[in-house]
């Protein structure tokens, strides 16, 4: 039976599978994919596999250069494991999962939302086998980085998920199966990170997600327990205001998601760029240079006050009494600390992308220009395939021409983007 054919698109393999025939199968839909051949035979690879494999390739991952980063290490990784929510979890996944898995030759990985794993425990001598693929503790093993892998899918779509051989997007790793499911702040409901079971093809089989699912619901509700001592939510609810790509702007506070007007969005994010505040006059200048008076400035920002509520908003001048973060502020702390793969990540698209307010103009500019320099620096391929695939890079020439540079002359995708900067060149009139 294929994959494909089963109920439950989640799992991998079921008992009356032949391993070694689907196998073969999912390999070669596999090579068919990468290469491009139009005869795909589809009917081995499950629909979820197959979008997989397709972001994988629209982010611009190399099945054949694996590229999991070791984000952390030393003693930034012992400190920030510390402080990570998922240390509350630990003991009750390493009594569940890691004592049988290290006797059954097997992994057992816990990951943060970013798919950075924080701890990778089991049987030491798979341990070194995983070293050559890089699935070590501190690595980023999310989606966009590595392609389609059980932890990384599990938290692009926020649901377990079994990952079998071929099925990886790294030809790497094809000797592997995983299965993965995402933990979530029982208050908030947000994604703290992910528990994941690496290994053999055995871990494809459908008793083991169950083991995992059943592992992530004892872990939440342990910490659902550790909450009623200490009531604050895991993630923080500092309220955050997505403002990035052709979504509609939305505030979300304390679990809630408020869907904004572009006013309301327009003026919290110059608030939040502007912590020591604003007057009527200059806000109504940053918002529209001719038509926009300050009376009507002060009629929007009762309505923003009615929002965030009466301790939200301070007035004479209009500045924020309660903690902002921002998708923004995201992309911004990435590039400070050299992290142009975060930031690149993080950045869906402009900054709300139909305003036409002149301070939200400038913010524009500034982050694009930012996020362009550390790209073209960083002259990574991988990178540069996918912000010239987005709408702020499809026509930037500087950034064709440097993932141009960084592609094997010999190889079908330096044709394929050489000719598109020479029909970019055309159309530019350059």
């Amino acid at each position: 039976m294929s994959t494909a054919a089963h109920g439950n698109p989640w799992v991998a393999v079921r008992p009356e599978d032949d391993l070694a025939q689907l196998a073969r199968q999912v390999s070669c839909a596999h090579r068919c994919f990468i290469e491009g051949d139009e005869r795909l035979p589809i009917d081995p690879v499950r629909p979820v596999v197959l979008d997989s494999w397709r972001r994988s390739r629209s982010n611009g991952v190399d099945p054949d250069r694996f590229g999991a980063g070791v984000d952390l290490d030393g003693l930034e990784l012992q400190r920030y494991r510390a402080t990570h929510p998922t240390a509350l979890i630990r003991p009750v996944v390493r009594k569940l999962l890691v004592e049988d898995a290290a006797e059954a030759g097997l992994l057992v990985a816990i990951s943060d939302a970013e798919g950075r794993l924080l701890w990778v425990e089991g049987d030491s001598k798979v341990k070194d086998r995983a070293l050559a693929m890089n699935f070590v503790e501190g690595a980023d093993w999310s989606e966009d980085r590595v392609g389609t892998n059980a932890p990384g899918t599990a938290l692009a779509l926020d649901h377990h998920v079994q990952i079998f051989g071929a099925e990886h997007f790294s030809r790497v790793v094809h000797e592997w199966s995983c299965s993965a499911a995402p933990v979530h702040d029982p208050r908030s409901g947000r994604i703290i990170g992910a528990i994941d079971i690496t290994g053999g093809p055995r871990v494809a089989a459908p008793e083991v997600l169950s083991l995992i699912r059943a592992t992530v619901s004892a872990a939440e509700s342990e910490l659902r327990l550790l909450m009623l001592d200490a009531p604050k939510p895991l993630v923080s609810t500092t309220a955050r205001l997505e403002a990035l790509g052709p979504a509609r702007p939305t505030l979300i506070r304390d679990g809630e998601r408020i869907r904004l007007s572009q006013r309301h969005a327009e003026i919290l994010l110059l608030l939040a760029n502007y912590p020591e505040g604003l007057s009527a006059d200059h806000l109504a200048m940053l918002l529209d240079e001719s038509e926009l008076d300050p009376v009507t400035v002060r009629a929007e920002m009762s309505r923003v006050r009615k929002m965030l509520g009466a301790n939200g908003l301070g007035s004479r001048p209009y500045r924020l009494l309660m903690d902002l973060d921002t998708d923004v502020d995201e992309v911004r702390r990435a590039l400070a600390r050299g992290d142009t793969s975060a930031a690149l990540r993080a950045y869906p698209g402009p900054i709300l992308p139909r305003s036409l307010a002149p301070g939200i103009a400038e913010l524009r500019v500034e982050l694009r220009g930012r996020l362009r320099a550390a790209l073209l620096t960083a002259g990574d391929r991988r990178l540069l395939a996918r912000w010239t695939g987005s709408a702020d890079g499809r026509e930037d020439v500087a950034a064709w021409t440097a993932y141009l540079s960084s592609l094997d002359r010999q190889s079908s995708l330096y044709a394929q983007v050489k000719t598109q900067l020479r029909l970019l060149d055309r159309k530019l009139g350059i």
